[in-house]
């Protein structure tokens, strides 16, 4: 039986009648009860703003499980990605002061700064990094696998990294983009991300209960723990550390706060009489600025691109920015039609589904008098989760070196150091955060299973490959945790 089948019986919903609830989306609930139970879901918070006010806001099923604790629409989600307008309007604040451009090039504020080629160096402005067009991409294995709790040790890691598209003629989604942005930040201000997001956007909008840090967030009493799928059971997961690419998801925060903050973007960035967000500045961040997003071709295909933190399209003739937000145990979107002055906001406690991109369609066909979906179609992945149990050498392929040659310390520039060592009669990688064991596939090549943390929350099974010289002496490994392979060079007697 589904998890939902076992919640049904004690969803709890809770609903703040202070505003007059649209009467475009009177019934809603039970379509939404309906979704929430195809979807295997546990906790929604929900909250649809139109012309300045709030006209619906609730909270459905559970912030945590075990202790039979409902949402409401108070209670604190991660909203992961949608972080990235919070800290695209930051430089639009700041350029609105003339203390920079977003034609600046980074390094005119952050101090030795490169990128990878003068090219990069040249062509790259702040602008590129809100679009997605400065070539970077993720870099995930450096921020996620190689942590650091500073911004700007993080991306002077930059000139030792490689390109992953063309600069200025691409798209490719960048969590170090957002860093580098925020480190700006930092830089022109002399305060860091956090704070200038609690001075410049929390207070004046009011998002009292919104937060930067998990220290913070768990300070308060209504909080949602994070969840997952794993062989069709729900799982706890843990909730990500941010450690120095906060800029690129690190806020937690309420659909009630969030109502301010779509409020703000559908009124030309005014609140309460008062200009939070420069007008000019959403007005840039509203439109194209990367038209490589979407390269199909289809009807509406000519407005379907990237902003400053928003991606924005043409759908069923309305015009609307939409961001979501993907981390440890949460799915949210965000949806805004401008035109309309009308604005969605979900948030889930639950990774990789789905479910949260359907209701707020859901909830737009109706605000904008369109015809329903036929049937919206069910995803939700399980999380990965590495096999506990150890499996054996591949007889047939035995590695082509004994075990003691794998040993030793390896370095990548831009990455850090992965240290090989033999426990149990097993090969150990230990990072600086994170450590796993090498399952044997073939020859000298090994996954990486994640244990403890990394395990429990996002672990995809990396490979690694030893390398040898020409003498047979191994010399590196690789690692594949990005689109080319990562080189770790062996160092000489160490181990």
């Amino acid at each position: 039986m589904k998890f939902y089948a076992k919640l049904l019986a004690f969803l709890f919903t809770t609903i703040t009648f202070s505003q007059k609830t649209d009467s475009k989306l009177k019934g809603i609930d039970k379509g939404i009860t309906n979704l929430m139970q195809q979807y295997d879901a546990i906790g929604l918070s929900i909250a649809v703003v139109h012309d300045g006010e709030i006209i619906y806001s609730k909270g459905f099923g559970y912030r945590d499980i075990e202790n039979k604790l409902p949402v409401t629409e108070n209670t604190v989600f991660h909203i992961a990605s949608m972080t990235k307008a919070f800290t695209g309007s930051l430089l639009g604040i700041l350029e609105s002061e003339n203390k920079l451009s977003l034609k600046d090039k980074p390094a005119l504020h952050v101090p030795n700064f490169q990128f990878y080629n003068d090219k990069m160096n040249n062509l790259i402005t702040l602008e590129d990094l809100l679009s997605h067009k400065s070539g970077l991409g993720n870099h995930g294995a450096s921020m996620v696998m190689f942590p650091d709790s500073s911004k700007l040790r993080t991306v002077q890691r930059l000139k030792f990294l490689k390109p992953e598209t063309e600069v200025k003629n691409s798209w490719e989604y960048s969590n170090m983009g957002y860093t580098l942005a925020g480190t700006v930040v930092e830089q022109v201000t002399r305060k860091n991300w956090e704070t200038n997001i609690i001075e410049r956007i929390f207070r004046p909008l009011k998002m009292n209960s919104s937060f930067t840090t998990l220290k913070a967030m768990k300070e308060t009493n209504n909080y949602a723990t994070g969840y997952a799928m794993h062989k069709g059971e729900v799982v706890k997961v843990p909730y990500e550390n941010y450690y120095s690419y906060t800029p690129a998801g690190a806020i937690k925060s309420t659909v009630r706060d969030l109502s301010n903050w779509m409020s703000v973007w559908l009124n030309r960035g005014r609140f309460e009489g008062n200009q939070v967000i420069p007008e000019n500045y959403i007005y840039e961040a509203s439109r194209p600025q990367n038209l490589k997003y979407n390269e199909e071709y289809s009807e509406d295909s000519f407005l379907f691109t990237e902003g400053f933190g928003w991606r924005m399209r043409s759908w069923n003739g309305h015009y609307r920015l939409r961001h979501g937000g993907n981390t440890n145990g949460f799915s949210t979107v965000m949806e805004l039609f401008p035109f309309r002055k009308t604005g969605v906001v979900v948030l889930c406690n639950k990774s990789n589904t789905t479910l949260p991109y359907i209701i707020s369609d859901y909830i737009s066909r109706k605000l904008l008098d369109l015809s329903p979906e036929k049937e919206y179609p069910v995803l939700v992945n399980d999380m990965y989760k590495g096999d506990v149990e150890d499996k054996p050498l591949n007889k047939d392929k035995m590695p082509t070196h004994e075990q003691k040659d794998f040993l030793g310390n390896y370095d990548a520039k831009g990455y850090g150091r992965i240290k090989i060592i033999n426990e149990g009669n097993g090969l150990f990688a230990q990072l600086p955060t994170f450590k796993f064991k090498l399952e044997h596939i073939a020859y000298n090549n090994f996954y990486l299973k994640g244990l403890s943390d990394f395990r429990e929350s996002f672990n995809p099974e990396f490979t690694v490959k030893f390398v040898h010289d020409s003498k047979g002496n191994v010399e590196a490994l690789e690692l594949l945790a990005q689109k080319e392979p990562i080189q770790f060079k062996k160092l000489s007697n160490e181990h």
